[in-house]
């Protein structure tokens, strides 16, 4: 016992600075350094699936819960999936957005929102193969290993003792578990290798693999759907010729399996009630005159310029990078006299106070925020990297309340720059955040930086 434990920690201490090598295609696949037991992955799957059936809407229809089951076993009934010993299971909860999401150990939820973008049966099976191949591979346990390392041994000992729930000694360390948490965001080399395993199931499930790649590359010009989908499995580069490159190494086989519910199941879901006012999965428009209308407007300053809506406006000396864009309304006032934004985009240049890296440096610049704004806080302690004019930066997701007391989401997004950190900060209440979204990433798409 003392060796093995002595191997673990080695190993964890390693996990850091542990060089990564990019995966060929038709490579073995398997899973990486893990602190966790696949028995640990099913009790802690289990016991944040308890909590997701508490925050979303399960749908009633037993039609379309026996329908998504019958998809998901299909692929579970594969050899590669079954090797891997765990028990999955699949539930549909009535949320508008286009995703869906797996936990450690085997739970699987479907959102609504994506049986409703899907065009065939064979790219819903795509994205749950991608889901289930996380769980094969345990990415979340072994994101928490690289995470917390050696500090995870104490916490788990104490898990299996009996002392605390899993979640609970996870929590303490930092690491929350639930469908927007740190632990279910990947890295692109596990998003790389759930699409690759993803396509080995569908193909052995009878499924065109194929299918996959096509549903990515359709959602990747969807706007607000791709960015919802894409913030949570980031895009590892190439990701339709990766897959087609995995495919030619797959056995030849017949596609074309399907269950012939397909359509039925789209039909009902579009009939069913939206989820409940105040409840996660509602979606609310944005106001008229928050939505773009007009030509968009380019503004030049100091070292960059940007586009926006032609009914918004601008504000701020012409002469500071710093930046405020905000529809008719996007501004009101808060109880200390300072103009605070409900909807709109902030942009500018912070200077980091000793950060050696853009991770801690917009860690630095949100705890200045904070210090703005008491109400600021993490959503997820996940940074999910993003493309700005070329240049790599991070997107990390905040959480604030308004006047009101309404809960308000806060994209920021920032950019190693010569000048300091850039950032931009994206702002719309919760529930409306979703449909503003495709106007922020329009905006962000624009940024192009000077000399």
């Amino acid at each position: 016992m003392r060796r093995k434990l002595a191997i673990l920690i080695l190993a964890a201490s390693a996990i850091p600075g542990t060089m990564v090598w990019a995966r060929r295609a038709g490579e073995p696949l398997k899973p990486g350094v893990n602190l966790f037991s696949k028995q640990q992955d099913m009790q802690l799957g289990q016991e944040a699936a308890q909590e997701v059936r508490q925050k979303y809407q399960v749908v009633q229809s037993q039609f379309l819960q026996d329908y998504i089951r019958r998809v998901g076993d299909r692929l579970a009934a594969t050899p590669e999936a079954r090797q891997s010993g765990f028990p999955f299971t699949f539930t549909m909860l009535n949320v508008a957005q286009v995703n869906a999401f797996a936990l450690p150990g085997g739970p699987m939820f479907i959102f609504t929102g994506l049986i409703k973008s899907t065009d065939n049966e064979a790219q819903l099976a795509g994205v749950m193969a991608h889901e289930m191949s996380h769980v094969i591979l345990r990415h979340g346990t072994h994101e928490a290993t690289k995470a917390q390392g050696v500090q995870l041994l104490a916490g788990l000992a104490g898990a299996v003792a009996g002392n605390e729930s899993m979640m609970g000694r996870l929590a303490n360390l930092g690491l929350g578990l639930g469908a927007n948490s740190f632990i279910l965001h990947f890295s692109r080399q596990a998003e790389s290798e759930a699409d690759a395993l993803g396509s080995h199931l569908m193909s052995e499930a009878g499924y065109n693999p194929i299918e996959m790649a096509h549903f990515f590359e359709k959602l990747a010009g969807t706007g607000s759907q791709g960015i919802q989908f894409f913030s949570d499995h980031p895009n590892p580069g190439n990701r339709e010729r990766a897959i087609e490159d995995e495919i030619r190494g797959l056995p030849r086989r017949e596609y074309g399996y399907e269950t012939h519910d397909f359509a039925r199941a789209k039909s009902e879901v579009a009939a069913l009630p939206a989820p409940a006012a105040g409840d996660r999965g509602a979606i609310s428009p944005v106001p008229g005159g928050v939505a773009p209308a007009g030509n968009w407007q380019q503004l030049d300053r100091p070292t960059y310029r940007v586009a926006y809506p032609g009914n918004w406006k601008a504000y701020g000396d012409s002469a500071s990078p710093n930046l405020t864009i905000a529809p008719a309304g996007g501004l009101v006032s808060a109880s200390n006299g300072t103009a605070q934004m409900v909807y709109g985009m902030m942009l500018g240049y912070y200077r980091p106070r000793g950060a050696t890296n853009l991770g801690t440096a917009t860690l630095d610049l949100v705890a200045h925020l904070h210090e703005q704004d008491a109400t600021l806080q993490l959503a997820s302690a996940d940074q999910r990297d993003i493309r700005i004019d070329g240049s790599n930066g991070l997107i990390q997701t905040l959480q604030s309340r308004l006047p009101s007391g309404e809960p308000q989401t806060n994209a920021l997004v920032t950019v190693d720059r010569p000048q300091g950190l850039f950032y931009a900060v994206c702002v719309a209440p919760q529930r409306t955040f979703q449909q503003f979204a495709n106007t922020c990433q329009q905006m962000l798409n624009s940024v192009r930086f000077g000399q």
